[in-house]
């Protein structure tokens, strides 16, 4: 595991992560580093207390927008438009919510207070990007992510009403599909997200699509507005 220099932007090589897919230790949460971070296929993921630490799995678990499965089940969810969803309205509330949901086998949260202000800071940049699930004006479910280029990097989601975030990650990926985005990235495995279709890839192939994904031109500022514009 490689110690980071505070004063350098940059990375090892994300072959070099160990077969945890630990990569490194240190370094900052500056934009800078963030974005690139996520633009090579490397993510922070730690606890309070601890130093910050960069991953990069392999395998890497992926949604491609053109497999994505509804299940019957969610099918009159759409039908009679149970929920309302909206961008980038309340990304602070959404982070909060994320971070404050308890979690099976987990003693807190990985969402640590200066990883919620550095994703504010991108989301104030244009980079970071909330999805809200609404019923009655109630906020009920959503998630978070960074957008570079046509990928979005999902990070965490949360709900208080059964289905809520199925449905708004399901609007997502729908409404990105139509504007040519190529690839979610989910990080490691969950059985919510392989319901929905997301797959192991392997890194190399991971890291191939993100070298092309460079020379894509990032949707960048309010979602909520921007994403109105395509139909």
């Amino acid at each position: 595991m490689y110690s980071l220099d505070e004063n350098e932007i940059s990375f090892p090589h994300p072959s070099l992560a160990n077969e945890d897919g630990i990569l490194a230790f240190g370094g900052d949460l500056s934009p800078q580093r963030l974005l690139f971070a996520y633009e090579n296929g490397i993510f922070p993921w730690f606890n309070e207390g601890e130093p910050i630490i960069w991953w990069s799995p392999d395998p890497r678990f992926v949604l491609y927008p053109d497999d994505l499965k509804v299940s019957k089940s969610m099918r009159p969810y759409f039908n009679q438009e149970k929920f309302l969803v909206t961008y980038d309205t309340v990304f602070q509330e959404v982070i909060e919510n994320c971070k404050d949901l308890s979690r099976a086998g987990q003693d807190g949260t990985w969402i640590t207070d200066d990883m919620v202000k550095a994703y504010v800071k991108l989301h104030e940049l244009g980079f970071a990007h909330s999805v809200e699930v609404w019923d009655n004006n109630i906020l009920v479910g959503g998630l978070y992510g960074i957008s570079l280029g046509k990928c979005f990097f999902g990070e965490s989601m949360f709900q208080k009403k059964s289905n809520a975030s199925k449905f708004g990650f399901i609007t997502l990926v729908r409404k990105l599909k139509s504007i040519g985005f190529n690839l979610i990235d989910a990080q490691t495995p969950t059985k919510h997200l392989e319901s929905l279709g997301a797959i192991n890839i392997s890194r190399k192939v991971f890291l191939d699509i993100l070298e092309k994904n460079k020379k894509e031109k990032t949707l960048r500022g309010d979602w909520n507005e921007l994403l109105t514009n395509f139909t």
